[in-house]
């Protein structure tokens, strides 16, 4: 029987990989539905391409323009509750979340109450509700299946491991575009300099959040929730090979890692064939080629903004709601030209300083939370 698939976010670095992934195998899968931004014309060719019944846009606009290039049968939906459609009401077994940014939240919520399993993507869904997530997907006895490789790495080597064994997680970092620069050397560096990724091909504002470490910070808190585990027990090491994509040590010492090439085609197959391991097409490892393998100590006092999600995180509540939307803020004003690379954990650190901690929120209350940062974040003057 096909897996009936839908995504959220598939014009996007996840979401044109996942479908890669899926065209790979065609007789084991459909895609029921597909969500976009703005990307019309490749979001037209994979209309064509997977023939979903239901799609989404960003807006009435894009979803006019599109209902000119497209079959009739095709039902077009725009904004949330378009991405809630995609997500929730069709046939699909399992969604793929690979939108950037808050926004994924609600439409994965309603996706867990519809009884649909979850190929995670999306980090800041679990790091701005975390404690919903978890509650919903448990009562509906929803999967949530992790894609970012580091998550996937974690979840493969705890397969079959009592979760009493495990002495600790440790995640490993790239340390982004400018991981062999200081702190002094950062000050004046350009957009396209912080674009250029050493391993991984992703999205603008991932690839900044490499940089400055905020995307090891939401994986940090997304793995508390993911695996349940307290923060201190939760370690991040640099590794520039980004080979070793994380590791589990366990009560004996022993420690489990698994490898692989930077494709993040691996992980998001993994997320959609689980619990099976089918051939995919991407480059096997050769070890002998490759030669050694490096690693560091985090220094956190270099990558402050890592500092901060571990603090956000172990004071809970709505902090790490605000963590993640100040700095979604922070990069697009980065991106922009309408800020320096420094100024992000600037931003980031000045509206924590402002902001009424939540302890226990609700959904109202954490997008109260989120709008509130994205405000005081995009009024901070560096004049």
């Amino acid at each position: 029987m096909r897996k009936k698939i839908a995504v959220l976010g598939s014009t996007g670095s996840i979401g044109t990989q996942s479908l890669n992934v899926i065209s790979h195998d065609m007789d084991r899968y459909t895609v029921e539905a597909l969500a976009a931004g703005s990307n019309l014309e490749l979001f037209i060719e994979q209309i064509r391409q997977f023939q979903p019944r239901k799609v989404s846009v960003a807006t009435k606009e894009l979803a006019e323009e599109l209902a000119l290039h497209i079959p009739s049968y095709t039902e077009i939906y725009y904004g949330e509750k378009g991405m809630i459609e995609v997500a929730a009401a069709t046939d699909a077994d399992l969604l793929i979340n690979a939108v950037m940014g808050s926004q994924g939240l609600r439409p994965t919520m309603a996706a867990i109450e519809a009884g649909k399993s979850i190929a995670l993507a999306n980090k800041e869904t679990l790091v701005s509700a975390g404690h919903l997530v978890t509650q919903a997907a448990a009562k509906h006895g929803v999967k949530l299946l992790p894609v970012d490789s580091e998550h996937s790495a974690i979840f493969q080597c705890l397969n079959g491991e009592p979760k009493e064994a495990v002495s600790r997680i440790i995640l490993t970092a790239s340390g982004g575009s400018f991981r062999d620069r200081t702190r002094e050397q950062l000050a004046d560096v350009t957009v396209e300099e912080a674009l250029k990724h050493p391993n991984w091909s992703m999205g603008a504002k991932i690839t900044i959040d490499s940089a400055t470490m905020v995307n090891k910070g939401l994986e940090v808190i997304e793995a508390h929730w993911l695996f349940r585990l307290p923060y201190d027990r939760i370690e991040v090491l640099l590794h520039p090979e980004s080979v070793i994509h994380s590791m589990v040590e366990f009560a004996d010492n022993s420690v489990i890692a698994q490898l692989g090439n930077p494709d993040m085609r691996v992980p998001i197959q993994y997320a959609l064939t689980y619990p099976e391991r089918r051939k995919t097409p991407t480059t096997p490892l050769n070890l002998a080629e490759l030669g050694r393998l490096h690693f560091r100590e985090m220094d956190y006092e270099r990558f402050p903004c890592l500092r901060l999600a571990f603090e956000c995180g172990s004071t809970g509540g709505t902090m790490t709601t605000v963590y993640n939307a100040a700095n979604e803020v922070a990069v697009d004003r980065f991106l922009r030209g309408d800020i320096k690379f420094l100024q992000i954990e600037e931003t980031i650190e000045r509206v924590l300083e402002k902001h009424q901690l939540s302890l226990v929120p609700d959904l109202d209350e954490i997008q109260q939370a989120d709008a509130w940062a994205r405000q005081t974040a995009s009024s901070i003057d560096f004049s």
